[in-house]
C-alpha cells in the first residue's frame, strides 16, 4: 500500500490507545463510595459538588439515586451526605457537623495529603503558596483546609506579583491535577524570587496526573491526530489536550463518541486516544465505535505504566447501615 493509499477515505485507520488512561485510583474510590452508600442506605444520598468532573459518571449515579448539590443548605435534615473527590473546606465540614448530617468523605487521599502538607508548612511558620487554578473545586477546598493565609498562583507572573518580602520563608503545595511539568516554571519563579523555599518532593506529586501526561507525550509522537476523552470542565483532561497541541498534533477534547468530527480524519492514518482521570473506559470505546462508523479501524495499545494503586474505602462502609438509628 502506498502512502497515498494509506490516507484514502476507505483505508484502515490505526487507533493507538495511551497507557495509562482514564480512571485513577482516587476517582474509582469516590465512585465506589457513592455506589456502596446507595446499596447500603438506599436512595437518595446527597453529594456535595460533582463527585468527579464527568457528566456521564454523574448522570449514571443520578439514575441510581444520587442527588448532587452545590450547597449543604440543599441537603435535607439527616440525609446521608458525601463530599466529592476534590475535597471541601473545613467550614463545609463544620457546617455538616453542626447540622448533624451523616457524612462520607470521598476526598482523594492524594488531595488530603496536600491538605496535610499545607498544615505542616503553616505550623512551621512559613507563608503558603498554592500552585493551582482559581475557581477549581480542589483549590477552593485546599485553601479552606489550612488555618493560615494562602496565596494562589498559576504563572510566573503571579509569583512576581505576590505581595511578600523576598526574604519571606515560603512553602508551596500544588493542585493534584497539575504535573511536575505543569508546575516547574512556577516553582522556578518562586526559587528565583525567594531565598527560602520548600515544597513537596517530585515523588509526592499525584502519580496519575504525571503518568497520563507522560503517556500522552508518547502517544503524540506516533499519532497524526489526538483525541482526549473527558469533560470540558476537567482540568486534567484539558491539560492532556494542550500537551498534544504543544507537540504539534491536532488535538481535541470530547465527552464521548458524539463529539467526533469526520473532518478531523482527512489525511489522517493514525489516531491516538487517551482519557482524563475521571473518564470511564466505556467512553473510550464509544469514541472508537464512532470512528468505526467512518473508517475501518485497527486498535492497539501503546506500552506504558500499568497502575495498580488502590485506595481503601472509609471505615463506615464496613457496616450495613450508617444512620439506621435515625429511621
Amino acid at each position: 500500500m502506498t502512502a497515498v493509499d494509506a490516507l484514502a477515505p476507505g483505508a484502515p485507520l490505526t487507533v493507538v490507545l495511551a497507557q495509562p488512561r482514564g480512571f485513577c485510583a482516587g476517582v474509582v474510590r469516590a465512585i465506589d463510595i457513592v455506589e456502596r452508600a446507595l446499596e447500603r442506605e438506599g436512595a437518595p444520598v446527597y453529594v456535595r459538588h460533582e463527585i468527579v468532573h464527568n457528566r456521564h459518571v454523574v448522570d449514571k449515579l443520578k439514575r441510581k439515586g444520587a442527588v448532587f448539590v452545590d450547597d449543604l443548605a440543599e441537603v435535607p435534615e439527616g440525609a446521608l451526605t458525601i463530599f466529592s473527590a476534590h475535597g471541601v473546606a473545613r467550614q463545609v465540614q463544620a457546617d455538616a457537623e453542626a447540622r448533624g448530617l451523616p457524612v462520607l468523605d470521598a476526598t482523594c487521599p492524594l488531595v488530603t495529603k496536600v491538605h496535610n502538607q499545607g498544615r505542616r508548612y503553616a505550623r512551621s511558620g512559613r507563608t503558603l503558596v498554592l500552585i493551582g487554578h482559581a475557581g477549581h473545586a480542589e483549590v477552593i477546598g485546599t485553601m479552606g483546609q489550612v488555618d493560615a493565609p494562602m496565596h494562589l498562583v498559576s504563572t510566573a507572573a503571579d509569583v512576581a506579583a505576590l505581595p511578600l518580602a523576598d526574604a519571606e520563608p515560603i512553602a508551596y503545595v500544588t493542585q493534584t491535577t497539575l504535573s511536575v511539568d505543569d508546575t516547574r516554571h512556577v516553582i522556578a519563579a518562586l526559587e528565583r524570587r525567594f531565598a527560602d523555599v520548600v515544597g513537596p518532593d517530585v515523588s509526592e506529586i499525584c502519580y496519575a496526573t504525571q503518568n497520563r501526561q507522560t503517556a500522552v507525550r508518547d502517544l503524540a509522537r506516533v499519532s497524526d491526530l489526538l483525541i482526549v476523552v473527558g469533560a470540558q470542565n476537567s482540568s486534567n483532561s484539558s491539560r492532556l489536550r494542550e500537551i498534544g497541541d504543544e507537540m504539534g498534533v491536532p488535538s481535541y477534547l470530547v465527552d464521548d463518541g458524539a463529539g467526533v468530527d469526520s473532518a478531523w480524519l482527512d489525511g489522517v492514518a493514525t489516531v491516538g486516544i487517551t482519557a482524563g482521570a475521571s473518564a470511564p473506559d466505556e467512553l473510550v470505546e464509544d469514541v472508537i465505535a464512532a470512528l468505526r462508523h467512518l473508517r475501518r479501524v485497527e486498535v492497539s495499545t501503546l506500552d506504558g505504566v500499568v497502575e495498580n494503586v488502590e485506595f481503601s474505602l472509609p471505615p463506615e462502609l464496613r457496616y450495613p447501615r450508617l444512620h439506621a438509628a435515625a429511621e
